[in-house]
Formats: C-alpha cells, structure tokens, sequence
C-alpha cells in the first residue's frame, strides 16, 4: 500500500529534498534579490513503498540551486534546483547501485535531475509561518513534466553566526508518480511503488 503523508506531519523529515523557492513577509523596501543554498544546509529526501511491507527511505547527497525573490511581494522571479543522480543513497550500497542504473535514474546517461521553478502561490499563514504553492517542471531522465510543491517558509531573518547574512529556512514537499518520467520498474507487479515523496530542508542565503 502507498502510503501518503500528510504534510505538516513530514517536519523534519530526512528530507530532502527539488526543487525551490521560498515565500516570506519582508520590510516595504524590498526588491526582488538573488538567494543562494546553503549546500551545508540542503537535504533532499525520498520515500517509496517497497513491496507493501515498509517505504524505504533515502537522500541525495549532492544538490545545489538558487532563486530569485522578492519578499516584501512575496514575488518569485526564477528558481532552479540541480541534484546529482549518482549521489542517491539509501543506506545499502547494492540497492543504491541498482537505483543509479537504467531501470531507475539512469544516472550514466543523464546524470542531472532538474527542478526549474515557474511561479508561486501564497496559500495561507500559519502561525506565523507562511505556506504556499510552487509550480515548476522536473527534468528527469531526459523528460520535462510540471510538478508542484507544497512550500513553507519557516523563518527569515539575518543568521546569528558564521556568514551572518540574511537567510530563509525553507521545507517543501511534492509527491509524483515515476512512470509520468518513464521509471517504470516494478510498478506492475507491486514490487516498488509508483508513488515517491520528495522532501526538501534548506536555507538560502541572500546576496
């Protein structure tokens, strides 16, 4: 059975993991303004039903990616998310092996899985901390589908140690279907599941 997590419930998952943006209240001077990841700061986390039995569970280790946005319009420009194929991991060397080849990421042939934002929706503000829609389209195996993201801004405000700058903390979470990309392996016979949450924690760092 797949199993669909509410997403309030995910924090603090794992995570992990697509994808970006960010929604946010700021002072009536902002402008639109560039923020980079923290790649110390960055999780991207997956889980996929295995069998019926338990999800398994995983990361990507490697991913990078920037936005623009304005705060005070809560206005995203532009967004893109870069995650390594090839830096999946789930804890066990010959299943993650088994993950980067061609019946799963192909991560040989294309080695990049692509988040490219195209718009935000501020949904609601909850207790404080604003929640809202990212849409956007996923580059995977060679195919572009629009995937949206649920999107929480957890805080803003200047770092209190270390580079000191002005930092968002964001989460979001999608759930896809990875036939839509042609990730068809054992979808038929039950063996792994078609459904797969994806899971971000980060910060961004603005210019």
């Amino acid at each position: 059975m797949n199993k669909r997590i509410p997403f309030p419930a995910l924090r603090p998952l794992l995570a992990a993991g697509v994808f970006v943006a960010a929604v946010g209240a700021g002072p009536a001077w902002a402008e639109p303004r560039t923020y980079m990841i923290d790649p110390d700061h960055f999780a991207i986390g997956f889980q996929i039903d295995h069998l019926g039995y338990a999800d398994v569970i995983g990361m990507f280790l490697k991913g990078s990616g920037s936005f623009v946005y304005d705060e005070a319009t809560r206005t995203l420009t532009s967004g893109r998310v870069v995650v390594a194929a090839d830096s999946v991991f789930s804890n066990h060397k010959a299943r993650d092996r088994h993950v980067r080849d061609s019946d799963f990421l192909d991560a040989d042939s294309h080695p990049e899985i692509v988040f490219e934002a195209t718009g935000f929706e501020t949904v609601t503000e909850n207790g404080g901390r604003l929640e809202g829609r990212l849409k956007g389209n996923l580059t995977l195996l060679g195919q572009t589908h629009p995937v949206p993201l649920e999107v929480a801004l957890n805080k803003a405000a200047t770092y209190p140690f270390g580079h000191r700058k002005h930092t968002l903390g964001i989460s979001a979470r999608t759930t896809l279907q990875r036939s839509q990309w042609g990730m068809s392996y054992g979808v038929n016979n039950g063996m792994v599941g078609d459904e797969v949450l994806l899971s971000f924690e980060f910060e961004a760092m603005r210019d």
